[in-house]
């Protein structure tokens, strides 16, 4: 069975999402799917799913971003990293990764895609020095809440925003950060949820502001 046989087809919504941008996104799905299980990228069984679990996911989080320098932590197969910055090109991405394949992979789609906007760091999210701090961070399935708010909290500039993507549990992650949140002196921590009655699964993002 070839790849195209198992890749999942492109929703109708995907489209909507997108915008005039979706040959690039069409773009990033064939080579995720060409090399991501083979470069360690997405596991074996992600095909028939990639773009409602994993692309869909990401693109609904577009619109939570502005104009400025935004992060994303942990990008590893450019989720939600690459997707954000083929949906929004008025925004400045660096994509932080610290494994040396993932960051390859990451330089190549870069260039391949032609993203002027996308640039990325090999690093571990505490070792990051940047010349100037970030608008926002993102980050998606890297780590919980409490794990999260001390490796990205710093690198943000006062009033910056912190736009997390995670799971169900998002809620009890926001209770068992209580200490973290206080100690990195976050406001306006919240739970939303994306995608109702567009995509098959709802994408929830824990956004916070740091003072």
């Amino acid at each position: 069975m070839t790849v195209t046989e198992t890749l999942e087809a492109e929703p109708a919504v995907a489209a909507e999402l997108f915008g005039d941008r979706i040959d690039v996104a069409r773009a990033f799905v064939g080579n995720l799917a060409a090399q991501g299980e083979e470069l360690g990228l997405i596991g074996p069984l992600e095909l028939p799913r990639l773009w409602s679990r994993h692309i869909l996911n990401c693109a609904i989080v577009a619109p939570l971003l502005r104009p400025g320098l935004v992060g994303d932590v942990g990008s590893g197969a450019g989720l939600p990293g690459l997707v954000l910055a083929i949906t929004r090109p008025d925004v400045t991405f660096v994509l932080i990764e610290p494994m040396e394949r993932r960051v390859a992979w990451l330089t190549g789609q870069v260039a391949a895609l032609g993203l002027t906007n996308a640039t990325v760091l090999r690093a571990r999210a505490e070792d990051v020095r940047l010349p100037n701090r970030l608008d926002q961070v993102t980050a998606r399935a890297v780590s919980a809440f409490r794990t999260l708010i001390p490796l990205t909290a710093p690198l943000l500039k006062p009033g910056g925003e912190l736009v997390l993507m995670k799971g169900a549990g998002a809620p009890a992650e926001v209770e068992a950060a209580a200490k973290a949140i206080r100690k990195f002196r976050l406001n306006n921590v919240q739970v939303i949820t994306l995608g109702e009655g567009v995509l098959n699964d709802v994408t929830r993002v824990i956004r916070a502001t740091v003072d």
